[in-house]
């Protein structure tokens, strides 16, 4: 029987949100080590699922049941039994939609003795559709650029499931063994999803001021690239904690500010922490992160439990390292 496991991904933001430039969105995020989505996966001829993950939404069921119908109609096969052991967080800022798809439809291909092909398969499952990172880190882990859309063929209106390829990875780099990464998240409401981003996005997208892009090109091309290809975890942090600002500007009447309340509060306190070297909102939220060291973990983790103090929020605390490679597929007995 097969299993699939993959990784959570963090969000970094867009490098162009603008009309005015010739491509849009090219996202910047990571692949993570934990925490993980894990799903078993059975041939059958019909679609059934499980889920045995503990605390999961009671909406996991009908997504899954809906990711392994798409995922047998693709492959050309019956359907397949599938059991979820362990989910994301989600709406939570972790990439739990694109995990949990992507884990499913190579679940039902393994099941089957198929190729998922998933980067080509994601749009027919409505993923990959402005960010190409959580596809990106699904097949490799790692840091990832993507190249974006075309503005002239994606623009305020994301096109219908299937009409769009998934954006090709202009920069990957492995993350050095000895980072880590902060994962504060507040007791909130998810982030937006759905018809809810869409729209939000949309308004984003038509008042988005041009001059920002340039602005975010710069700190991606002269300090976060040359910052993960030398391995330097401190100007790596304050790099891509500075392109989340700037992209709060382009969100900040859809969110309430440049971070959603109460994400604001907790990067604030995370910034004077000396133990993380960067710290900001992961997609919508609520999830925080900060970028820290093997060596810093700890006071890193304290850091994060005193922000949530105070900000007044109840949350969780973790500590993880990145994913060196995508998803894995094994089989049990």
């Amino acid at each position: 029987m097969p299993r699939v496991s993959a990784g959570a991904r963090l969000h970094f933001g867009f490098c162009n949100l603008s009309l005015s430039h010739e491509r849009l969105y090219g996202a910047l995020g990571l692949g993570l080590a934990e925490p993980r989505v894990v799903v078993d996966a059975e041939r059958a001829e019909a679609v059934t699922v499980d889920v045995e993950a503990s605390g999961a939404d009671p909406a996991v069921r009908d997504e899954v049941r809906e990711y392994a119908a798409l995922a047998a109609d693709l492959l050309g096969v019956g359907g397949a039994r599938i059991a979820v052991r362990r989910t994301l967080p989600r709406h939570a800022g972790l990439g739990s939609g694109t995990q949990l798809a992507a884990a499913t439809l190579a679940g039902v291909a393994a099941a089957h003795g198929r190729d998922p092909r998933v980067r080509e398969r994601a749009p027919a499952l409505g993923r990959g559709g402005r960010s190409g990172v959580g596809v990106a880190t699904f097949e490799a882990g790692g840091f990832v650029l993507d190249a974006g859309h075309p503005t002239a063929r994606f623009t305020t209106d994301r096109p219908a499931d299937g009409e769009w390829t998934v954006p090709p990875v202009a920069a990957r780099h492995a993350v050095p063994d000895e980072w880590r990464f902060l994962l504060v998240r507040p007791n909130a409401a998810p982030g937006r999803n759905g018809d809810a981003e869409d729209d939000a996005m949309r308004t984003a997208v038509e008042r988005a001021e041009p001059g920002l892009a340039d602005r975010i090109g710069g700190v991606v091309t002269r300090r976060a690239l040359p910052a993960i290809a030398e391995g330097n975890a401190e100007r790596f942090g304050a790099a891509v904690a500075e392109i989340g600002r700037l992209n709060g500007a382009w969100y900040a009447d859809e969110q309430g500010g440049v971070y959603r309340p109460p994400v604001g509060d907790v990067v604030a306190s995370l910034s004077d922490a000396a133990a993380v070297f960067g710290a900001g909102q992961s997609s919508w939220g609520p999830t925080v992160y900060g970028v820290t060291d093997a060596a810093n973990a700890s006071a890193a983790a304290t850091a994060g439990e005193r922000a949530l103090a105070e900000a007044g929020v109840d949350g969780t605390v973790s500590v993880a390292a990145a994913a060196a490679d995508g998803a894995r597929v094994t089989e049990r007995e």
